[in-house]
């Protein structure tokens, strides 16, 4: 995948160069009936875990959960969660048979309520600036994940915790949950990304009323107002936008594995130039599944009508 990042880069050049305009580059870029869990990150998921990570099995196998665990603190991002996140998202990266990964709180009522300001602090002004760009490498680092990412927000997600939401593919919320960056409350701005993401989500407009007004919004203005794809009414778990997720993660699973890496790519990095760059970037990308293993199972799938037995090679 990063070959092939590299060949987008070089046709996106080319195109520019080509018709004369230059491009932007682009960005390197617990109820029951849940699932059961698979193989947990590092070892045994535990309950003093602040990061859960959960390989599914059976119907949901390629699924990987990664769950905010953090109660006593409301989820808020600290060095030593953001640490374990960048490393998860480190060994995911690379593993071919993770196929889509959903980021959720194991917490009630909460899905991230942004930094720990309490840990911050305590920080000298120098750790400050230290600590804000880790918080913003390693949600880029979530935003660049080659498979299909989803935000599953059952609870509150403000500052950093929206954040995390916005570097998702997708997000998907109950009704109940609330959401904004409220930043300029505390004199500062989004700096981890929601100054950026935030515009190109809702429009620049909107996007600068709500920072400017620090506002917060429910689940179905969020909805209305782009900010999330999908909108549910809570459940008695408390996991209904969770078990939505599920839903759609499931509905990924039987496409073609590289077809849904580079068809991410090209959607992103195509986002961020002008559209004849985009789609010499489109056709570079296409040009990856041609040779792959993958279509020619989608081709014989189809002739013997029967469902494809994709391998992601």
């Amino acid at each position: 995948l990063g070959l092939l990042q590299g060949r987008v880069r070089l046709a996106a050049a080319a195109a520019a160069f080509s018709f004369g305009r230059p491009g932007r580059r682009a960005p390197v870029g617990t109820a029951a009936a849940l699932p059961s869990a698979g193989r947990s990150y590092g070892s045994e998921a535990k309950e003093e875990e602040e990061l859960r990570v959960r390989y599914l099995d059976d119907e949901h196998k390629g699924i990987v959960v990664l769950g905010l665990n953090r109660s006593y603190a409301k989820n808020a991002l600290n060095k030593n969660l953001l640490k374990m996140m960048s490393k998860a998202v480190d060994a995911l990266k690379s593993d071919k048979k993770v196929r889509t990964v959903i980021f959720r709180s194991e917490v009630p009522g909460i899905f991230c309520a942004g930094a720990d300001l309490k840990e911050r602090a305590k920080m000298h002004s120098s750790e400050v600036s230290s600590f804000v760009s880790k918080a913003r490498a390693t949600i880029n680092e979530m935003a660049n994940l080659p498979v299909p990412t989803i935000a599953a927000i059952d609870g509150t997600a403000l500052g950093g915790g929206l954040e995390l939401a916005l570097a998702c593919d997708i997000r998907v919320a109950a009704s109940s949950a609330k959401m904004g960056l409220v930043e300029t409350k505390l004199a500062i701005i989004p700096g981890a990304g929601g100054t950026q993401r935030l515009p190109r989500t809702i429009g620049v407009s909107l996007a600068k009323e709500l920072i400017f007004s620090a506002r917060v919004v429910d689940g179905e203005e969020a909805k209305s107002i782009g900010l999330i794809s999908h909108v549910v009414e809570q459940n008695e778990a408390g996991d209904a936008a969770y078990r939505r997720a599920l839903a759609l993660a499931k509905e990924f699973l039987p496409q073609g594995p590289v077809a849904m890496r580079v068809a991410k790519l090209a959607i992103n990095q195509g986002m961020e130039v002008d559209l004849v760059t985009g789609l010499a970037i489109e056709e570079a990308c296409y040009a990856q599944t041609i040779p792959t293993k993958d279509r020619i199972e989608g081709l014989l799938a189809f002739k013997e009508k029967r469902p494809p037995r994709y391998k992601g090679e």
